[in-house]
């Protein structure tokens, strides 16, 4: 099998299931007990705190807390900075965020809240100066994410942070889940209040996220209950699956594979795009502003869902965009809120790549996607567009 859809989960390392594994068989105490076992499993705890902070460039361990989920992280952050600011009825995100935060805040305008909602280009990119101006005086929260899902397309989060912080009390939260891992990140550097990660995104199980919450910053407890995570959620601690986010963070904070997941994306897209007529680039063409695993590529005129059913006949996992929203028929909000064409974000597939991708993943799929796109042109009731496009590029 050939997995191509590294952004909806990634592979867990072998390095990372080591790591877990003593907690899962030789170590069971509760964390939050006084014996020798509990404070066994409240050290593995720790030791992970240390090297997500690390990982992040977060000031101190203090300032990262365990969750179950980016979306978790995401609801914590949004939900908490309101209840501590019931004065503040403003928040300000994009069109284009990830569903937790997006249908989050969708619902908060039915309860009372007002949401100003920022566009993007054509490329995905956000227009700070419609940023600066959304800005008043009973805004609360700031919320955009770092990488687009979907296009992979990067947010200026450091030059966001300085209009927020020069023009406004509101506290900035940022959604870091899909470039946690792939590309550098220094919180320390940035003015960023609060920043949301997951671990199935880094190779890391599903289950565990975190939330860095910046020193100073006020947050009302999402899960109430005991004193755990120095009473900022309760809960007994998953230590296993916490375990195991910090030994992918350490991971993933080494150099190899980097650069080889770079290369293997664009060998893709540029075969892809070179190759097929009738494929247009989602995003930015500038790859210093997207992700470097990244490609959301339209087919036009042709169905996404049967390209991924033809695909994944043939052994290859991708998807037609998040996978939160992956089992509806609907145009990605993301690609609308880009104006792509109907006829193009119907047929939209990203190819996500991660650590365990080769050259010949690659390879073979250039093999078989022009033909899958050939077969399927041929059956699409657009065949006048489609022939124009094809006799276009010759």
């Amino acid at each position: 099998m050939i997995y191509l859809d590294n952004n909806a989960t990634t592979r867990v390392a072998p390095e990372v299931v080591a790591a877990m594994e003593p907690y899962l068989n030789e170590f069971y105490g509760n964390p939050s007990s006084a014996h020798a076992l509990g404070r066994q499993m409240k050290s593995g705890v720790e030791r992970a705190r240390k090297q997500v902070t690390e990982l992040l460039g977060a000031a101190d361990p203090s300032e990262i807390v365990f969750t179950s989920c980016g979306s978790e992280s995401d609801n914590w952050a949004i939900r908490g900075v309101l209840e501590q600011n019931p004065e503040k009825k403003h928040i300000v995100t994009t069109l284009v965020e990830h569903e937790a935060v997006r249908n989050l805040c969708a619902r908060l305008e039915l309860q009372g809240y007002e949401v100003t909602w920022l566009e993007v280009n054509g490329k995905g990119e956000l227009d700070l100066e419609s940023l600066r101006a959304a800005l008043r005086p009973d805004t609360a929260l700031v919320s955009v994410m770092l990488a687009n899902n979907e296009t992979g397309v990067l947010f200026p989060i450091g030059e966001i942070g300085r209009i927020v912080r020069s023009n406004s009390k509101a506290l900035f939260h940022v959604d870091g889940v899909q470039a946690v891992g792939k590309i550098p990140i220094d919180l320390s550097q940035l003015e960023v209040d609060l920043f949301a990660l997951s671990g199935h995104k880094l190779h890391a199980p599903q289950g565990v996220g975190a939330l860095y919450v910046r020193t100073g910053v006020e947050l009302a407890p999402f899960i109430v209950g005991g004193s755990q995570e120095s009473g900022r959620r309760g809960g007994t601690s998953a230590v296993p699956n916490i375990v195991a986010l910090g030994a992918a963070c350490e991971l993933a904070g080494k150099p190899e594979g980097h650069e080889l997941i770079r290369r293997l994306r664009d060998m893709l897209e540029d075969g892809i795009l070179s190759q097929i007529a009738n494929a247009r680039l989602n995003g930015t063409p500038d790859r210093t502003k997207r992700l470097p695993n990244t490609s959301n590529i339209s087919f036009e005129y042709v169905e996404g869902e049967n390209i991924l059913a033809h695909l994944n006949e043939a052994g290859i996992s991708v998807s037609t965009g998040s996978a939160c929203h992956s089992t509806t028929r609907e145009a990605s909000p993301t690609l609308r809120a880009m104006n792509v064409p109907y006829s193009a974000a119907q047929g939209s597939i990203r190819f996500s790549f991660g650590r365990y991708n080769t050259q010949g993943d690659v390879e073979q799929t250039l093999r078989l996607l022009p033909g899958i796109i050939e077969k399927l042109v041929k059956m699409s009731p657009y065949d006048k567009e489609l022939r124009a496009l094809y006799a276009a590029r010759g």
